[in-house]
């Protein structure tokens, strides 16, 4: 064949097979052969042999593509700004904010003090520590709540598993102090000495367990252990910073319990414990708790409870039930309740004046988007941190002033390489399914396309 690549014209290499090795498994009284159950032994040779058997293969079958691999890759990220800084975060007198640097494959994480004209402070240069690494991975990077140690986890291996290191900011130096196996899920006490966090199952990765260890001690204490394995752990603190709470989650059930903050030693208490198909998730609003929950509520609808006073008998309702609504998150400041909810599948976020109870929705001007709040991290703010992005507007994050409605774009990701929203139309329209349901449909295409049936499509679902 006249122009065709040798490397199809060649004989293909024979692709490796893996050796079967039947092994009887019984499981509720269920029998069967798993043949290839040695595979999952990580640090067997045979094991090793096998995967760079097929790498092999993969790398000589795809040999004639090598050219076109390098020209998707170099367009892929040309589409990157690589000089990049994310949204700096206030929280108390500082900005917190990660930056990243042509060439370099790692956050830089840094911090201003006072406004975002001070002079940067680079907390932790993950580059640095990456050097002559394949992989290098950190998550979770904390800072106590007085601003002057940081955690953050490691896994330099791609495991997943990682390890908790401790560095004083001021001095810039790291604590001889590790603790292995963990997440990279941690939360600060307000001693600022002692360090909530989650460790994991070494076979399984689920995260089972929480610890408490304080700074200058050569131990970790056991604060809960997670004994059903259908259901994981994590741990957090309330906004307010007034209690820490551990969640137990499963697919279809939850239970949190917590502590106060101020109190690390204090022994946990429940709050409402688990029964199968309740979900329910917990915000300390001061002078009582609030809980969206879906019981007896398929879209969930918000509660609230005193304090002392936390059984499911107790709870109030806040904002009951819609069939038309799904209430998805909820984030609690002192004077305003912040819904983030789902309305025939487009998304909406409703604010609650604590005080009046009267709500409204911040206002979005395209027909199809997405928006959803994070890095709201003080309490005592009347400014909502959201994001927001759409098919023709790129990610995109706004501070709105929940009392004036007025917002402000703080950062819109930069798109190298010529787009311009401007070119593009977004619509939104419904469709009937086979059995009467109304489904929504989001259309993206270029301005001035003649819609005549003529047009190919690619679809997502």
């Amino acid at each position: 064949m006249p122009g065709a690549s040798p490397a199809l014209t060649a004989t293909p290499p024979e692709a490796p097979r893996a050796k079967k090795v039947p092994e009887k498994l019984v499981i509720h009284g269920d029998e069967r052969i798993d043949d290839y159950l040695w595979l999952n032994e990580r640090g067997d040779p045979d094991v090793h042999a096998y995967l760079e058997a097929e790498n092999a293969y993969t790398e000589r079958r795809m040999s004639h593509t090598k050219d076109l691999q390098q020209t998707l890759f170099a367009e892929m990220k040309g589409r990157i700004k690589q000089d990049d800084t994310s949204a700096p975060v206030r929280i108390d007198d500082y900005f917190y904010y990660r930056r990243y640097r042509t060439g370099k494959e790692y956050p830089i994480y840094c911090r201003k003090r006072g406004s975002l004209e001070a002079d940067e402070e680079i907390l932790l240069d993950v580059n640095a520590l990456a050097a002559g690494r394949e992989f290098f991975n950190v998550r979770g990077f904390t800072v106590s709540p007085d601003h002057r140690m940081a955690a953050f986890a490691v896994d330099a291996r791609g495991r997943r598993v990682f390890t908790l290191h401790f560095k004083e900011l001021r001095s810039g130096n790291m604590l001889e102090d590790t603790i292995a196996g963990v997440t990279g899920n941690q939360e600060w006490a307000n001693d600022n000495r002692t360090l909530f966090y989650t460790a994991l199952d070494p076979d399984t990765l689920r995260w089972d367990k929480v610890y408490r260890r304080t700074l200058g001690e050569k131990a970790s204490h056991l604060v809960y252990a997670e004994g059903d394995d259908t259901f994981s752990v994590d741990v957090s603190k309330s906004k307010s910073e007034r209690y820490l709470f551990i969640n137990a989650e499963s697919t279809v059930s939850t239970e949190y319990r917590y502590l106060p903050t101020d109190e690390p030693r204090a022994g946990l208490k429940l709050f409402e414990g688990r029964v199968r198909d309740h979900e329910y998730h917990v915000e300390d609003g001061g002078d009582r708790f609030y809980i969206y929950t879906n019981w007896q509520a398929q879209n969930f609808r918000v509660m609230q409870t005193a304090p002392d006073r936390t059984a499911r008998k107790d709870w109030n309702e806040v904002v009951p039930h819609r069939e038309d609504v799904l209430i998805e998150g909820m984030e609690v400041f002192a004077r305003y309740l912040v819904l983030e909810e789902t309305r025939e599948g487009l998304a909406a976020i409703r604010v609650i004046d604590r005080q009046t109870d009267k709500s409204h929705h911040v206002a979005f001007d395209e027909e199809t988007f997405t928006a959803y709040t994070e890095d709201n991290y003080e309490y005592d703010s009347g400014s909502l941190r959201y994001g927001y992005e759409s098919l023709t507007t790129p990610e995109s994050v706004y501070d709105y002033e929940m009392a004036s409605s007025e917002q402000r774009l703080v950062k819109r990701q930069e798109i190298p390489g010529g787009f311009d929203p401007a070119r593009y139309r977004a619509e939104r329209i419904f469709t009937r399914s086979r059995d009467g349901v109304r489904v929504p449909i989001s259309l993206v295409y270029r301005k001035g396309m003649q819609r005549d049936g003529e047009n190919p499509l690619l679809q997502y679902a």
